[in-house]
């Protein structure tokens, strides 16, 4: 495990040419910070999302290509409802209170996962959200909601194999490529590093197929303390690892 450390320098080491295009975020860590705190865990999520506020800034500055960060997996339905309708609320307002900010750089939102699921005045907030920044030229933020990677390739190989049984094409062209082609993140790059926050050492469901060959990065700081410093730290050691891809 890595334990990352505040630099004074906000600016990644390598430079440009270093930065991975596609950085994947697992924010963990919310709950127990607010735990640690004697606070009820509503307080962590809303901390959780001051978090996102500095990463999405920082990330858009540095220059990355594409930020993932995930918000609500479908196995968090399994939470009591409460905390649920919490962080339906609190998506509800960083959309109201962050959309002008995040349209005005220049990010482009992209959402995967079922969000179609929520209640549908949120979901109205998302598709709004999404076709504001569609023509933006900037950073892709790519916010996962309601998702899991095992649905998300279930998806994709069951559309091939309805393609193949209609005859639009033959199941021995089936590549690795047209599954990638059928996902969630089908014009969006493989991600390059993903990072946990809190300590845990889980991929926990998310981007499965995506992350084949991105560096892992598991972090003890919780989500709520996960700042500027941090990111770039996580960027300078993404920079010093050789990647092989399989060859020598």
């Amino acid at each position: 495990m890595i334990p990352l450390k505040a630099s004074p320098e906000l600016v990644p080491v390598g430079g440009a040419d270093t930065l991975p295009r596609h950085v994947a975020i697992i924010m963990d860590g919310n709950g127990r910070w607010a735990k640690a705190r004697r606070l009820p865990r509503v307080a962590g999520h809303r901390r959780g999302v001051e978090a996102v506020r500095r990463i999405v800034r920082k990330a858009g500055e540095i220059g990355l290509e594409v930020l993932t960060l995930y918000a609500f997996s479908s196995e968090n339905w399994r939470r009591p409802m409460e905390e649920v309708s919490d962080l339906m609320g609190l998506l509800r307002h960083f959309i109201r209170a962050d959309l002008n900010e995040i349209a005005g750089a220049g990010v482009r939102i992209r959402v995967i996962g079922d969000y179609r699921a929520f209640q549908d005045d949120l979901v109205k907030l998302i598709d709004d959200a999404i076709a504001r920044t569609a023509a933006n030229t900037g950073m892709t933020l790519v916010i996962a909601l309601n998702y899991g990677s095992h649905n998300e390739i279930a998806r994709a190989t069951r559309a091939l194999a309805e393609r193949a049984r209609a005859g639009e094409i033959d199941p021995a062209s089936i590549t690795a490529e047209a599954i990638t082609g059928e996902l969630d993140t089908a014009d969006i790059p493989p991600v390059d590093l993903l990072i946990r926050t809190s300590g845990e050492r889980r991929l926990s469901n998310f981007l499965l197929w995506q992350a084949a060959y991105a560096e892992l990065l598991f972090t003890d700081t919780l989500w709520p303390d996960f700042g500027e410093a941090e990111l770039v730290e996580a960027l300078d050691d993404f920079s010093r690892r050789e990647r092989r891809f399989g060859g020598l």
